[in-house]
């Protein structure tokens, strides 16, 4: 089993279910609407993603059917395909003359109806609407068309084929339901014998590197499979995502939130000597070097802060290391809530609204997990993340005490792992029946707020 595969079977697990009646095909059925006369209307003012994935619907009909879908920016007399969050005056006039309901999913994240009307404006005989309770739900409704008329999320990965079609036609109404988890995506980890080398001899030579043009084909991939957050590549082999301001408005432009691994606190990557150079910064040891570790944080979080983000608190060594430091346990456990103290006033410093508003993790993983069974106190608001034991069996699930925290839990769990002499890399070696039994078991246990698959 390879890495796509066990990333769908991930999205399968957690995919967004849908009360559907859509219809997508070939062939006209009823009141269908033929998209081959359409053009695309989102308004300006909305959410940047929305003309975004308005080109990509577009591209993507030009891939089934060979023929051009225009997007317009104003109402015009064509047949339309209208796409929008409740902040777009298109979807707000439709809603407010009741042609559609959006109140069934306004309370909810990244949820979508798909509908089509006859006579939704003045001059227009019809529309398909994906009308998203957010800007990343339009997002998957209008995608999920595109993935029903023959695009799959894997067509530029993977090279999935794509049926020739001479036209799509659309009919019916679909409505999603609330994610099952809140965040879910993948951790770009063991990156150095397969990404970063074709990223930066085939992809990006300009880069040498994994850079912008990869993470926006990596987010795009993403946001197909209906994903919401990416941990981005941290060995030292690469360029640290930071390290190039390019990338962080890729995973943007495409909605996708960044996360990092149990080991990147506050997003700072400190494998690379690009970021922490001990032989300048001293040692990773915030017993000993804590204004140099809080000054690297504190300028990462202004930096990133005016994007979407989950946070990792707490701390462990360099890279994959535990952590440094002579200390007992109770030292440890003592040193790591003044870290966690810390980085949450970073982040109420650079970011607005209420400490517990904005999403962070912990993830008890190695040593960390001993120093939490030791008495470690995590916020309230925190969510738990739990590690398998980086092949497949998950070493904690939450105790009847955890599942009343208003953070709720999550999964960190490998498809693939460096760590000699046991690596697997190329190849997923977890049975797909043990992942689901797995993560099922997790699932049942509260740990639903966060699902992230380390993939090579």
């Amino acid at each position: 089993m390879n890495a796509k595969f066990a990333i769908c079977l991930l999205i399968a697990i957690i995919g967004l279910p849908v009360n559907a009646q859509l219809r997508v095909s070939g062939q006209p059925v009823g009141n269908s609407v033929n998209l081959g006369k359409c053009s695309i209307l989102v308004d300006s003012l909305d959410h940047h993603l929305i003309a975004t994935v308005a080109g990509m619907f577009a591209d993507d009909f030009h891939r089934v059917t060979g023929k051009t879908i225009p997007v317009a920016g104003s109402l015009s007399k064509n047949p339309l395909v209208i796409i929008g969050t409740p902040q777009s005056r298109y979807i707000k006039d439709l809603a407010a003359r009741k042609m559609i309901d959006i109140s069934e999913i306004s309370n909810s994240p990244e949820r979508y109806i798909i509908t089509t009307l006859q006579s939704p404006f003045k001059g227009c005989d019809e529309a398909v609407v994906v009308a998203g309770s957010d800007y990343r739900g339009a997002a998957y409704g209008i995608l999920s068309i595109s993935e029903r008329m023959g695009v799959s999320p894997w067509y530029w990965w993977a090279d999935v084929p794509v049926k020739s079609l001479d036209n799509v036609y659309v009919s019916g109404k679909e409505t999603s339901k609330s994610p099952s988890i809140r965040y879910r995506g993948i951790f770009l980890n063991d990156e150095d014998w397969g990404l970063t080398p074709w990223a930066g001899k085939t992809f990006e030579p300009e880069e040498g590197n994994i850079g912008p043009r990869t993470y926006a084909k990596i987010c795009e991939l993403i946001l197909r499979l209906k994903g919401n957050m990416l941990a981005p590549a941290m060995h030292a082999c690469s360029t640290p995502f930071y390290c190039n301001p390019e990338n962080k408005v890729a995973a943007d432009s495409l909605g996708i939130m960044i996360t990092t691994s149990h080991c990147e606190p506050l997003l700072f990557n400190n494998a690379s000597k690009s970021e922490w150079d001990s032989a300048v910064d001293g040692e990773w040891n915030y017993k000993t070097n804590r204004n140099t570790i809080y000054g690297k944080l504190d300028r990462r979080v202004k930096e990133a802060a005016q994007y979407d983000n989950i946070y990792t608190l707490a701390m462990r060594g360099l890279h994959d290391e535990g952590m440094r430091g002579n200390m007992t346990t109770a030292e440890k456990v003592e040193m790591l809530e003044q870290a966690i103290t810390d980085q949450r006033e970073i982040l109420s410093r650079y970011i607005d609204g209420d400490i517990d508003s904005i999403p962070q993790i912990f993830v008890p993983y190695k040593e960390a997990q001993e120093l939490y069974e030791s008495g470690l106190k995590v916020p309230d608001n925190v969510t738990l993340v739990w590690p398998d034991d980086n092949y497949g069996y998950i070493k904690m699930l939450s105790n009847p005490a955890d599942r009343l925290r208003k953070g709720r839990a999550g999964v960190y769990y490998h498809v693939s792992y460096l760590g000699a002499p046991h690596d697997y890399l190329w190849l997923n070696t977890t049975a797909p029946m043990l992942m689901y039994e797995e993560l099922k078991k997790a699932y049942d246990t509260d740990a639903d707020r966060y699902w992230l698959l380390n993939v090579g």
